[in-house]
């Protein structure tokens, strides 16, 4: 990732260009700028997208600003459908890219749980550097009171000495359709099932 350092030139010119966007010029003299001197950084890596379909600012540890990346809530309407359940299949595979395991593994199911410690879970991806998740489109299939949203889960990176690697699988996610009775947690998509394997 390059950086530049941007010092304000003194010059009139200028000046008069960064009254004309309401910006005050400074500088270098100012004691303010030199004390904070501004740097722009270059984004890089791949966005996942976002639940709607907008592009995300690229999934990187340096330009995350939260540092809790559970899926955000939805409107009872969102939750229902597909919208809801990429919210936490993008959420789950914003946490891998970046490098939040035990927050990815709060996602899983219990029986995933059972099967991958938090410390095992994080082991999976002990040799990885650069993580790309990619979480092609989905299905949704109706059962007697729920829904299940199936979607291939493809884990890309390449080994700390330069090997590619690569694993797939398959997550299945839940929700209870709405019927009386419910609980709120019930009716938001949730981890079924989750199948990692490694490719190479």
């Amino acid at each position: 990732m390059t950086s530049w350092k941007h010092t304000p030139a003194p010059s009139l010119a200028l000046a008069l260009i960064l009254s004309g966007c309401g910006q005050t010029p400074t500088t270098p003299d100012d004691p303010q700028a030199a004390a904070n001197p501004t740097t722009e950084t270059e984004p890089s890596g791949d966005a996942l997208p976002s639940p709607d379909g907008a592009s995300t600012e690229p999934a990187t540890a340096a330009n995350d600003h939260t540092s809790d990346l559970m899926p955000a809530e939805l409107t009872a309407e969102a939750e229902r459908g597909e919208k809801g359940a990429r919210n936490l299949l993008l959420s789950f595979g914003r946490a891998i890219e970046l490098g939040k395991f035990d927050q990815a593994w709060a996602m899983l199911s219990p029986a995933d749980q059972k099967k991958w410690s938090k410390t095992d879970f994080a082991a999976l991806f002990a040799d990885m550097s650069k993580i790309t998740v990619s979480l092609p489109d989905g299905t949704i299939e109706g059962a007697v009171g729920s829904l299940y949203y199936s979607a291939p889960v493809i884990i890309s990176s390449q080994s700390k000495d330069g090997r590619p690697l690569r694993i797939e699988g398959k997550a299945v996610l839940r929700r209870v359709n709405d019927v009386d009775g419910a609980t709120p947690a019930q009716l938001r998509w949730h981890f079924h099932t989750l199948t990692l394997d490694w490719t190479h």
